[in-house]
């Protein structure tokens, strides 16, 4: 009896000692994830005015001493083999670490390149082999407020598969940079339950994530991305009340989602999230390892306001006593701070409910009000304007940022390939009212160079919406070579508001006009392929502003490209050979891909017309340019039928 009482006190001992002993703790406490902004395709598509130093200065006034900065990394390459970083992605992260450094806020880069709808490929390691070891060798010197965040919500993919991955990449920093923290999930979506199935990295310099969005039906509700979509799917209260319960979508029988419902008496409920919250507190003091909740939220479009309000506040108190710092998902997005339907301004929108029960610092919040614009604005001129959201077409290819001789400044904004009604729009937030300016003379002045002279496609206002008796109504002017020569030149173009005409609406079916535009509640200006398919030709803008000043003129005279009419062209040329080239712009090698069981030759020429480089390669072959300045080239591929393409080539 005396030895069995006597092993009982030890093994109570042993059992307070491991739940005291404290946890080593993550230097910073709480934050936000700054989304969509370096979530893009490529470098030439981040948006970079979309945030400025001010933005990081009002979060940090919200009482956040972190941001989790969601990068699309891998596309931020120039992809396969090499995956070597775009010098341009470069030139913005670097603003964005020093802005972050003079304001002394911690900045996680979250390597965001991931697809909730695609398994995560077991060969994932061999690219964040090669692009992780780029960033911590530019950055291993910057502050060590600086974080990695190896590859968000890893899934579809084995525990053992992916820890073995996880773990070669922070070794492969470690080549590189010692200093940094580096952040590691497990897998299935960085699930707190992966957390006890991760290894003992031999690295003490870790911190470990997991996210978290339980009950999933209620934080979820509405969102499309889902499997199956659960748009149909709102008013699910928390925590769970049987009268408040919605009628179950027809859609969604048969699915999982219908026995989660059928459930959610036993998940909706307050002991059950800190049930699982207490997984990842477990965890922690187990391991005595830094535990940090990298995502936390609730979808807002289908979510009762009070029910989502009183989650955040319950799982944020739980965190906090569980010694788990966090990073809510996200600011501006489906999850964010602001006020749904309003313009997300700092000082006018903020959601207050929703950051008391943050216990985030309320700043004083004042009503909106639109005043007519008095004076004139840039929308594009390097950078896309400031309180202006650019949304890319669908298809086609744009670039904001390209070097291609652009008439102002350092870039010009690119756009080629757009099949007909694809779009580029430069969405005003909040909108704008131009009552004056039409009525003061004022003009939408551009530079515009093409490449086609048979071109044509839209430029147009769009009203707002404001409800069942409003719809979107267009006023806008076709632009053609007669317009402005597409002649490879750079041309001013000049357009008065007041010679705008209403061409009607669409709001799912089409509106004839009905003289009901309205320029005090301007949504956006577009550009359209409202005509034609764009095909191969080329179209470049710059400076684009409304101004009653005629000051813009030509800077540049010269012809883009002559040499391409400077070539040989044989009657056998054919641009449609069967072969892609990317990337473009280039950087240390340009891929050339053919048809199978072809022979082709390449010739990489100057601007003179001068062969730099050739081969002769089947099918594919992979061209290095470590050796050339940056500058515009020439790429001249011919088949063995003597047919060819020949393609402007930017090496940067």
């Amino acid at each position: 009896m005396i030895i069995e009482y006597r092993y009982l006190l030890t093994l109570l001992a042993s059992v307070i000692w491991v739940v005291s002993l404290p946890a080593q703790e993550v230097p910073f406490n709480r934050g936000l994830n700054l989304t969509n902004w370096f979530q893009v395709g490529s470098a030439q598509q981040i948006q970079f005015t979309r945030y400025t130093r001010e933005d990081f200065e009002q979060i940090k006034s919200l009482g956040c001493d972190v941001v989790r900065l969601p990068i699309n990394l891998h596309f931020m390459t120039n992809g396969a083999p090499n995956y070597t970083v775009d010098p341009l992605f470069y030139e913005f992260l670097d603003l964005v670490i020093d802005w972050t450094e003079e304001l002394d806020i911690h900045l996680i880069l979250d390597n965001h390149t991931f697809d909730p709808a695609e398994s995560t490929d077991p060969a994932v390691g061999d690219i964040l082999k090669i692009v992780w070891p780029q960033l911590a060798a530019r950055y291993r010197d910057r502050s060590e407020k600086l974080y990695y965040e190896v590859l968000n919500e890893p899934h579809g993919i084995e525990a053992e598969v992916w820890n073995t991955i996880q773990g070669e990449v922070i070794d492969a920093i470690r080549e590189v940079d010692t200093k940094h923290t580096i952040i590691v999930g497990g897998n299935n979506f960085n699930s707190y339950r992966s957390l006890a199935g991760m290894p003992n990295y031999d690295d003490d310099n870790l911190i470990y994530t997991f996210h978290f969005y339980d009950p999933f039906i209620f934080t979820h509700q509405g969102a499309s991305w889902t499997s199956p979509s659960m748009v149909s799917l709102k008013d699910v209260p928390f925590p769970y009340q049987v009268s408040e319960m919605p009628s179950f979508p027809n859609d969604l029988r048969g699915s999982w989602i219908e026995s989660a419902f059928n459930g959610y008496n036993q998940e909706g409920n307050v002991a059950r999230v800190k049930s699982l919250i207490e997984i990842a507190a477990q965890f922690q003091r187990e391991r005595q390892v830094p535990v940090f909740c990298g995502e936390f939220g609730v979808y807002i479009p289908n979510s009762d306001e009070s029910s989502r309000v009183f989650w955040y506040e319950e799982v944020r108190k739980m965190l906090e006593e569980a010694n788990i710092s966090w990073t809510i998902w996200d600011y501006h997005g489906g999850f964010g701070l602001f006020e749904e339907g309003g313009n997300g301004l700092f000082e006018h929108d903020l959601n207050t409910p929703l950051l008391e029960a943050l216990d985030f610092i309320i700043p004083t919040q004042t009503e909106y009000e639109m005043l007519p614009e008095s004076t004139g604005f840039l929308i594009y001129d390097d950078f896309v304007g400031e309180q202006i959201n650019i949304r890319s077409p669908s298809n086609g290819r744009i670039n904001l940022y390209a070097s291609d001789q652009p008439n102002n400044g350092q870039y010009c904004l690119y756009w080629t390939e757009a099949e007909q009604y694809n779009t580029i729009a430069f969405d005003f937030t909040p909108n704008k009212d131009f009552s004056q300016l039409v009525e003061s003379d004022y003009f939408l002045s551009l530079l515009i160079r093409g490449t086609d002279p048979s071109l044509r496609f839209d430029i147009r206002w769009l009203d707002t919406d404001a409800g069942a008796d409003d719809l979107p109504w267009r006023m806008g002017v076709t632009i053609d070579n007669e317009t402005a020569p597409f002649d490879r030149r750079w041309h001013v173009l000049r357009i008065p508001l007041s010679s705008f005409v209403e061409q009607g609406a669409w709001d799912g079916e089409w509106y004839e006009p009905e003289g009901r535009f309205d320029w005090s509640a301007i949504d956006q200006l577009e550009i359209v392929a409202e005509r034609q398919d764009f095909g191969t030709a080329q179209l470049w803008f710059d400076n684009i502003q409304l101004t009653n000043q005629d000051t813009a003129q030509v800077l540049d005279p010269s012809v883009f490209e002559e040499i391409v009419t400077a070539l040989p062209s044989p009657e056998n040329a054919d641009t449609k050979i069967g072969i892609a080239t990317f990337p473009n712009p280039a950087f240390e090698s340009v891929q050339i891909v053919g048809k199978p069981t072809q022979r082709y030759n390449y010739q990489l020429m100057n601007i003179a017309g001068q062969t730099l480089k050739q081969a002769v390669f089947s099918e594919a072959t992979e061209v290095s340019l470590v050796s050339f300045k940056p500058g515009m080239y020439l790429l001249r591929v011919t088949d063995a039928q003597g047919n060819f393409t020949a393609r402007r080539l930017l090496i940067r």
